[in-house]
């Protein structure tokens, strides 16, 4: 595997930190079961990618991105805590809505700029040659890129993490934590359980399509597709990450989900860059069934080695 090879790797996982904290929050403190991120990753990629390519300050476009994701999770969350529809059912109707609005989206901007008469939806958006959040700190020559997108990305990383944690230390963050492992407990305190799930959903999702507004500057367009298998990767990134370092601690626990999603990523390039599972035949199509396999892994490993070890200390 070569450095480049690794760098982009790394920066592709850093990107999915963001999303798996996302999932965190809805997952496992709120403990909904959010199928939003397979449509609010490709939301914020989308809103992003048309503010840039009519020209918006790309720093603007990414918050508009993130923005555009909240909304998304607040949609969910009020479909269930409102109308009481279910947990799953909220957030699959969510996604299936938002499959026609990111195409509208995307559709939109060469509308808006003069390229087409009619307003139609459009599967991609390309966004070669303009200027994104990394572009004041990249050479001409594009030979700085490898280094200084991963870099900014690991800021943006960093910081959202520390914003995580301290709002999961304050009152709204305790509520939201309490709600997740008791909402009837928690009503019981005094706790608006339902606006704090919209709330939660609202943060979970506009993590979420912040890592759709990265990506799509880091590749060069956005797409319809980018969402595919988003909330599945995030999963894998929470199990893998649990699984390799235990924790009990808050930080720890989301630190833990961080470095998940990087070892994922790795693991992924390890598997895709090996001569002899390319000597076989394994090649990016199978990129689904390798997550799948590194799952069933993380959630098997850790369970076996107890046992052998609970075997072992009977013997003893």
């Amino acid at each position: 595997m070569s450095f480049e090879f690794f760098l982009g790797s790394l920066e592709i996982g850093l990107i999915y930190a963001l999303v798996s904290l996302g999932v965190f929050i809805s997952f496992r403190l709120l403990d909904f079961p959010d199928l939003t991120a397979d449509g609010s990753f490709p939301l914020g990629g989308a809103i992003c990618g048309l503010c840039i390519y009519i020209g918006i300050n790309p720093w603007l476009a990414t918050l508009y991105g993130t923005l555009g994701g909240c909304v998304a999770g607040m949609i969910t969350g009020w479909l269930y805590v409102r109308l009481n529809i279910l947990q799953l059912l909220s957030s699959i109707i969510v996604m299936i809505g938002l499959y026609s609005v990111n195409l509208r989206i995307l559709g939109a901007a060469p509308y808006i700029m003069g390229e087409t008469p009619n307003l139609a939806g459009s599967p991609n958006l390309p966004l070669l040659n303009l200027d994104t959040i990394f572009t004041p700190f990249l050479n001409s020559d594009l030979s700085n890129q490898y280094i200084v997108q991963p870099l900014i990305i690991t800021l943006f990383v960093i910081l959202f993490w520390l914003v995580l944690n301290s709002f999961l230390k304050s009152y709204k963050g305790l509520a939201l934590r309490a709600t997740g492992t008791n909402s009837r407990m928690a009503k019981a305190q005094g706790i608006s359980t339902g606006s704090i799930t919209i709330l939660g959903m609202a943060i979970s999702n506009g993590l979420i399509a912040l890592g759709g507004c990265l990506f799509v500057q880091t590749q060069g367009g956005a797409d319809i597709t980018i969402g595919v298998g988003t909330i599945v990767i995030g999963l894998a990134s929470i199990i893998i990450g649990e699984s390799i370092f235990p924790a009990k601690k808050m930080w720890l626990i989301t630190l833990s989900v961080i470095l998940g999603s990087i070892l994922y990523r790795l693991f992924i390039a390890v598997a895709l860059g090996n001569e002899y599972l390319q000597l076989i035949g394994i090649g990016t199509e199978d990129l689904n069934l390798i997550t799948a396999i590194l799952v069933v892994l993380a959630l098997v490993i850790p369970k076996q080695i107890k046992k052998w070890r609970q075997k072992r200390g009977n013997r003893a």
